[in-house]
C-alpha cells in the first residue's frame, strides 16, 4: 500500500561511500529484525538527525522489512533510503487496517520524505446548525465537531459553503446571527427586511413555527428534497385555498429557493445521495487528484491535489496513499468513485469502515450515472494538472530570468521577500514573503512582531532584528545540517542605503551563499522604472516590457501587501483591548458578560458592588476585585 519516494541518485564519485552507507543501513536493519514480531504494524526509518525518512505498514512485520536488507534487488531510491537509514522503531497493531490507520496519521504528522505526500493543511468549512437553543442558529463552521451541533459536510470552499448558506437562508429563514446578537436585538435586522430571516429575535415567529422551518432544513440537508418539495408545494396550494394569499407567497418563494438551490450544481447526480468522486490524471511526471464531495445528493464543491511523489509512482499507488491520507482527520463517506482502484482497495475498505464505524465502499464505475460524473472529474483533473504544468513552465522560466539578472549560478528555489509595516514606530511589524517554482508559498510566511524599541522612521533598526531574529534560527539549523528553508535570493524593499545595511547585517552574522538584492522605486516611485541593487555591479533598471520586471514587481508588492494586513490586524487587535483585560480575574467570558449588561468600560468603572454582583458568572470576590482595581482607594470591609 505504502509507497516510496526518494532523491536524485548519487554521482558516481560518491557511489563507493553510497555503498558503504547502505551496508551499514542494511546493518541497522538486521538488527532490528532480530526481535521483530511477524504482527501487523508500523515500521519507521529514522535518520541521522533523528528525523523520520519513511513511515511504511505490514500485516507480518518481519517479512515486510526483510526485503529491505536485499539491496541488490532493490531500485536506486529505495538503496538510498536504506543508506541513509541509523535506526528503526515499530510500533505493533491488532489488524492491518488498524496499521494502515496509523501508518496515514505518522505520515501527516511527520511528512517523511520517501512517502507519497498529501500537502493539504487546509481545513474544510461545514454547514452547523446549533442544538442548545430554542431557535438553532444555522452557519459555516471550521473545527472540531461542536456538542449538540449538527454538521453537514465538508465543502469544498468557503465559496461553496456561503452559496448553500444564501439559499437556506431563502428557502427557510433561519437565522445566523450569534447568540450575542440575537439576545440584544430590540427590532428586526435588515436580513428580515429583506426575507432572510424570519427574525425570531423580536417575536416575528414564535417557537412551534421556526421549529418546523429547522425541520425542513434539516430534511432538506439530508437529502430528503424530493419530499419536502411537495410537502411546501402542498402546503402553498392550500393556503392559496384558504385566500391566505401572503402565507401563499412566502411558500412560492420557498419553492423556488430549493429548486435554484438543486439547479445551482455543476454535477447533480440522482444515484449518489452520500460519495466522493475522485478522478486521477497523470502527465509530466506529476499527478493530479480532483475530488467532488457530494453530500444529500449534492455537489458541495471541488478542489485539485498535486500529491508529491516520483515520477515512476503509478496511479493505484498515488491513489491508495492520497486516500488513506486524505481521510485521516475527517470522516469518509458512506461511497468513494475512483477513475482507478487503488492497491489493496479491500485493505482500504476495511480501515475506513473501522474508522467510519459503518460500511464504506469503493467503486470503479464503468457504465451509467456514475461512470459520467467520474469522466467529469478526470476531465476536470486533466485540465488543473495541465495549467498547473503550464504555469510551472512559465513560472521556470522566470526565474531563470531571475537568475540571469543578479548574476546567480542557477535558478532560485526560494525567494525571501522583507518589508515592514509602522506608524511611527506603534505597532511595528516585519514580514517575509517566500516565492519559489511553486508561486507563492503561503505556508512559509512569517510575521516578526518588532520587540525592541523603534525610533519612528527607523526601517533599518526594524529589519536588523527581522533578520537577527530570521537568520539566528537558520544559521543554527545550518549548523545541524538541515538547509531546506535557506534562501537563495533575498529580496528587500529599499535603495541603496537599506541594500548596504542588509548586507552589514548580514556580514556581521556570518550568512553566506545568498544572493542580496534591493528594489526602489524609480523618479516620482513610478511601478516600472525601479532601480534594483546587487553586489558587483551598480543600480540598474530593466526593460519596462521584460516579464521578470513584473515578476520581481509581484514579489515586492506581495510583500508589501502582507506587511499592510499584518499591521492592521495587530492594530486592530490593540484597538478592541480595554481596562478589564488588565483587571486580575476577568478573561473573555467574564469581560463580555460585563459589557452586555453596562455596555461600556466607564460604566463598569461607575457600577456599584452590588450592580457588578448581579451580573451573570460574576461572583462576590471577583465583583469586588473589579471594584477595587477601579477604586484604589477604597478599603474592603
Amino acid at each position: 500500500m505504502s509507497s516510496e519516494v526518494c532523491s536524485q541518485p548519487a554521482s558516481p564519485d560518491s557511489a563507493g561511500e553510497q555503498s558503504a552507507a547502505a551496508l551499514r543501513g542494511v546493518e541497522v536493519i538486521r538488527e532490528a529484525l532480530r526481535t521483530m514480531p511477524l504482527s501487523p504494524g508500523v515500521y519507521r526509518m529514522l535518520g541521522a538527525k533523528g528525523e523520520v525518512l519513511y513511515v511504511g505498514k505490514a500485516l507480518a512485520l518481519k517479512k515486510r522489512v526483510v526485503s529491505y536488507t536485499h539491496t541488490a534487488r532493490l531500485p536506486e531510491r529505495l538503496r538510498r533510503m536504506v543508506s541513509e537509514t541509523v535506526a528503526m522503531e515499530i510500533v505493533t497493531t491488532h489488524t492491518e487496517a488498524e496499521a494502515l490507520l496509523l501508518e496515514a496519521n505518522y505520515i501527516k504528522r511527520m511528512k517523511p520524505r520517501f512517502n507519497i505526500l498529501l500537502r493539504d493543511d487546509k481545513s474544510y468549512p461545514w454547514l452547523m446548525m446549533t442544538g442548545d437553543h430554542a431557535f438553532p442558529q444555522i452557519t459555516k463552521y471550521r473545527g472540531k465537531t461542536v456538542k449538540g451541533a449538527d454538521l453537514w459536510g465538508p465543502f469544498a470552499s468557503v465559496w461553496a459553503v456561503n452559496q448553500t448558506l444564501n439559499l437556506l437562508q431563502r428557502a427557510f429563514l433561519l437565522r445566523s446571527c450569534s447568540d450575542s446578537d440575537f439576545n440584544s436585538r430590540t427590532r428586526a435586522c435588515l436580513l428580515y427586511q429583506i426575507k432572510r430571516c424570519s427574525a425570531p429575535c423580536v417575536g416575528r415567529i414564535d417557537e412551534g413555527h421556526y421549529a418546523q422551518l429547522v425541520r425542513q432544513a434539516r430534511d432538506f440537508l439530508s437529502g430528503k428534497d424530493v419530499t419536502l418539495r411537495e410537502e411546501i408545494s402542498s402546503q402553498m396550494l392550500q393556503a392559496s385555498d384558504d385566500m391566505d394569499f401572503e402565507r401563499a407567497a412566502v411558500l412560492r418563494d420557498r419553492v423556488r429557493a430549493l429548486a435554484q438551490m438543486q439547479d445551482s450544481q455543476v454535477i447533480n447526480p440522482h444515484s449518489l445521495e452520500e460519495a466522493d468522486v475522485m478522478g486521477i490524471w497523470q502527465e509530466g511526471g506529476l499527478t493530479c487528484i480532483q475530488v467532488f464531495f457530494v453530500r444529500g445528493g449534492r455537489n458541495n464543491g471541488s478542489r485539485s491535489f498535486f500529491p508529491a511523489h516520483v515520477q515512476e509512482q503509478s496511479a493505484e499507488d498515488v491513489m491508495s496513499a492520497f486516500i488513506v491520507q486524505f481521510y485521516e482527520d475527517k470522516p469518509p463517506p458512506r461511497q468513494l468513485l475512483v477513475s482507478v482502484l487503488p492497491e489493496e482497495s479491500v485493505l482500504l475498505e476495511e480501515a475506513l469502515s473501522l474508522q467510519k464505524s459503518r460500511r464504506v465502499e469503493i467503486l470503479n464505475p464503468q457504465r451509467g450515472e456514475k461512470k459520467q460524473v467520474l469522466d467529469h472529474a478526470v476531465t476536470n483533473a486533466r485540465d488543473a494538472l495541465r495549467r498547473k504544468l503550464a504555469e510551472s513552465a512559465g513560472q521556470a522560466r522566470l526565474l531563470e530570468g531571475v537568475a540571469a539578472v543578479f548574476g546567480m549560478d542557477s535558478p532560485p528555489q526560494r525567494i525571501e521577500v522583507y518589508d515592514n509595516s509602522h506608524i511611527m514606530g506603534s505597532h511595528a511589524y516585519g514580514v517575509m514573503i517566500v516565492g519559489g517554482p511553486e508561486g507563492f508559498d503561503r505556508r512559509a510566511y512569517r510575521k516578526f512582531l518588532i520587540k525592541g524599541p523603534v525610533t519612528p522612521g527607523d526601517d533599518f533598526a526594524m529589519m536588523r532584528e527581522v533578520l537577527e531574529r530570521r537568520f539566528g534560527r537558520a544559521l543554527k539549523e545550518a549548523e545541524e545540517g538541515d538547509r531546506s528553508n535557506w534562501p537563495d535570493l533575498l529580496l528587500i524593499d529599499g535603495g541603496a542605503g537599506q541594500y548596504s545595511a542588509v548586507r552589514r547585517v548580514l556580514d556581521e552574522l556570518g550568512v553566506t551563499g545568498v544572493t542580496l538584492a534591493g528594489i526602489a522605486k524609480g523618479p516620482d516611485r513610478d511601478a516600472g522604472r525601479e532601480w534594483f541593487y546587487t553586489q558587483g555591479r551598480p543600480a540598474f533598471q530593466l526593460d519596462v516590457r521584460d516579464p521578470v520586471l513584473y515578476y520581481l514587481q509581484r514579489l515586492r508588492d506581495e510583500a508589501h501587501r502582507f506587511a499592510i494586513t499584518t499591521h492592521r490586524a495587530g492594530r486592530s487587535k490593540a484597538l478592541v483591548r480595554s481596562e478589564l483585560d488588565d483587571v486580575p480575574g476577568i478573561g473573555p467570558g467574564r469581560k463580555k458578560a460585563l459589557l452586555n449588561v453596562f455596555g461600556s468600560v466607564r460604566a463598569v468603572r461607575q457600577a456599584g458592588i452590588a450592580e457588578l454582583e448581579s451580573v451573570p458568572g460574576i461572583s462576590k470576590e471577583v465583583a469586588r476585585v473589579v471594584y477595587g482595581y477601579f477604586h484604589p482607594d477604597w478599603l474592603p470591609a
